[in-house]
């Protein structure tokens, strides 16, 4: 009979290695990752001195199955993707496009007056312009320097 020495850390590395193969493979979406994972537009959030700028990535959805709710630190969206794939002829379809019911909360880095809020929605892609609170505009921040010694 042969011994045979344990190494716990050896069962991790497998898990971690299936892992990353699973993430690795970017050419094709992989079913069995993709169906755990909530799908949530994709965001780009800009600050300038006046305002934020928000980007989110939403194509193949329409204005209307949108909802934009504005707070003074946050931005929620939600949304539906609605399928719109007929199979007739008892013909089968296979999609990597995903369907259904999405929401994201954005937390944003200052206030916002929620109340001004502009939106331009074109070719699939949301662009919010936040106009910063007076106060954030105004905000200034004393630097104490010490001597060193």
């Amino acid at each position: 009979m042969a011994l045979i020495r344990y190494n716990p850390w050896q069962e991790l590395n497998a898990h971690l290695s299936h892992i990353n193969g699973l993430l690795g493979d970017t050419r094709v979406p992989s079913a069995r990752v993709d169906r755990d994972f909530i799908k949530v537009p994709a965001a780009e959030l800009q600050e300038t001195d006046d305002a934020l700028h928000l980007k989110l990535e939403l194509p193949r959805l329409e204005a209307k199955d949108l909802d934009i709710q504005v707070t003074e630190d946050a931005v929620h969206i939600s949304g539906e993707r609605k399928s719109q794939t007929k199979t007739e002829n008892n013909g089968t379809t296979k999609s990597e496009f995903y369907y259904g019911k999405f929401q994201r909360v954005i937390p944003l880095s200052a206030k916002v007056q929620n109340t001004n809020v502009t939106a331009d929605y074109k070719d699939g892609i949301l662009n919010l312009t936040l106009p910063k609170s007076e106060q954030e505009k105004n905000k200034v921040v004393k630097v104490n320097l010490e001597p060193t010694t």
